[in-house]
C-alpha cells in the first residue's frame, strides 16, 4: 500500500524514464546508507520459504521470482533490488562499448492496458564500466544474471564478437549470463535467432564460456532469452538450434511488437511491448518449449505476470523460475510478498510439497 498510495502517484506524474532513474538512484542511495539495506528489507523483504527455494545451475535461488533485465542497466542498485524479495536479477542488457541508446522520448506508459513500452536501444556505460560495478558490491544474497547484447554499430556477421568480449570482461563478477538476440529496439538483432547466424553466434559464445571456465576454474550457466513474435515453424527451429547448442537453458520471453488489443493513445509508438498483453503468449511459448524439449532445458519465464496466478501458469507451464518488470513500475516492491505468499497457497491447493513438482505439471 505505500508505493501504491505514495510513490505511485507521485511516480507516474513524472516521465517515465526520469522516474526510471529516480529510482534507480533511490534505491542505490538507500543500500549505501548506514542501516540501508536492513530497512530495505524490514519494509519489501521475504523470509525464504524451503519449498519455494530453488537450485539450479548450480546456483541458490531464494525465491522463484526474479527481476528481468532492463531496469538496473548498469549494475547500479544490485544491493537495492536483492533486499526487496526478489530471488535473483538481470542486470543489463550490456555491450562492449557505452552507447547512448536510441533518441528520448523512448519509454511509455500504458495505464489502461498495465503495459509498458520501450524503444532504449541498449543504452549503458559497457562492460568494464559494469564489471567495476558488480566487483565493488558489499554482498550478493541472490544470483546476479549478466544479460549481454551487441553495439549497435556491429554488424550481425561479427556480432558474436560483442558478446565474446562482454563474457571476457563480467566472466569473475557474472553468476550466470544471457545472450539477448531479441530485443525488438537494435536494428537487425532478432535475425540473429534464425538460421545459420544463430548456431554460430551460439557456438561462439559456448566456446567462450568454456574457455572462461577453464581459465577460472568456476562453470557458469549462459542462457538465451527469445522473442515472442516467431511462428511455430521458427521457434521449433529455434529451440532445436537452442538444444543442441550446449546452452543452459532459455528465457521466454523478451517484449514483443504486436500491439493487439490495446487501449492506450501510446499504442502507436514503436519499439517492445511489455507488461500483461504479453501474458498469455509468452506462457504458451513456455509451455511449447517444454513440450519439445520434454522438460529437459530449464526455463525461465518472463512476460505479464502480475499476480501469483500469472507466475504459477508460467511454472505449471514449464517454468523453473520467472521473472517480472512491467509488475514492479505498477505495483511497486510489495508485489514480492504477494506473489510469494501466493506461491505458496497455490502449491498447497494442488498437493505439491515444493515448487520443482509444479514445473510442467500442465504436461502430465
Amino acid at each position: 500500500m505505500l508505493y501504491r498510495n505514495i510513490g505511485k502517484p507521485v511516480f507516474f506524474r513524472l516521465d517515465p524514464e526520469k522516474a526510471h532513474h529516480l529510482v534507480i538512484g533511490g534505491l542505490h542511495k538507500v543500500s549505501a546508507m548506514p542501516g540501508g539495506v536492513p530497512l530495505l528489507k524490514s519494509l519489501f523483504g521475504i523470509k525464504e520459504a524451503p519449498e519455494l527455494s530453488v537450485d539450479l545451475f548450480g546456483l541458490h535461488f531464494p525465491s522463484p521470482v526474479g527481476l528481468a533485465a532492463g531496469l538496473d542497466k548498469n549494475a547500479e542498485a544490485v544491493e537495492g533490488f536483492s533486499s526487496i524479495g526478489f530471488g535473483f536479477m538481470e542486470v543489463g542488457t550490456v555491450t562492449p562499448k557505452g552507447q547512448p541508446g536510441n533518441e528520448q522520448p523512448r519509454l511509455f506508459r500504458l495505464p489502461p492496458d498495465e503495459a509498458l513500452i520501450n524503444r532504449m536501444g541498449f543504452n549503458n556505460y559497457g562492460a568494464e564500466a559494469m564489471a567495476d560495478k558488480l566487483a565493488a558490491l558489499q554482498s550478493r544474497p541472490i544470483p546476479i544474471a549478466v544479460n549481454i547484447g551487441k553495439n549497435k554499430t556491429t554488424p550481425n556477421e561479427e556480432a558474436y564478437n560483442d558478446y565474446r568480449k562482454c563474457i571476457q570482461a563480467l566472466y569473475p563478477q557474472a553468476d550466470f549470463f544471457v545472450v539477448n538476440i531479441s530485443s525488438p529496439n537494435t536494428p537487425d538483432l532478432r535475425n540473429l535467432q534464425h538460421g545459420s547466424e544463430l548456431a554460430e553466434l551460439l557456438k561462439q559464445v559456448v566456446g567462450e564460456m568454456e574457455s572462461q571456465n577453464s581459465r577460472h576454474g568456476a562453470a557458469k550457466a549462459v542462457l538465451v532469452k527469445i522473442a515472442p513474435d516467431v511462428t511455430d515453424e521458427e521457434l521449433e527451429f529455434m529451440v532445436d538450434t537452442i538444444s543442441a547448442s550446449g546452452v543452459s537453458g532459455i528465457i521466454a520471453t523478451n517484449t514483443t511488437v504486436s500491439r493487439e488489443g490495446l487501449q492506450h493513445p501510446h499504442a502507436r509508438e514503436t519499439g517492445g511491448l511489455s507488461g500483461k498483453p504479453l501474458q498469455e503468449r509468452s506462457t504458451e511459448i513456455v509451455g511449447r518449449i517444454y513440450r519439445q524439449t520434454g522438460g529437459r532445458l530449464p526455463i525461465i519465464g518472463s512476460g505479464g505476470i502480475f499476480s501469483s496466478e500469472d507466475a504459477y501458469r508460467k511454472i505449471r507451464a514449464g517454468a523453473s523460475l520467472v521473472e517480472i518488470y512491467t509488475a514492479l513500475i505498477y505495483e511497486g516492491p510489495e508485489i514480492n510478498r504477494r506473489l510469494h505468499r501466493g506461491l505458496r497457497d497455490l502449491l498447497l491447493r494442488d498437493g505439491f510439497k515444493h515448487i520443482s513438482e509444479a514445473v510442467g505439471a500442465d504436461h502430465r
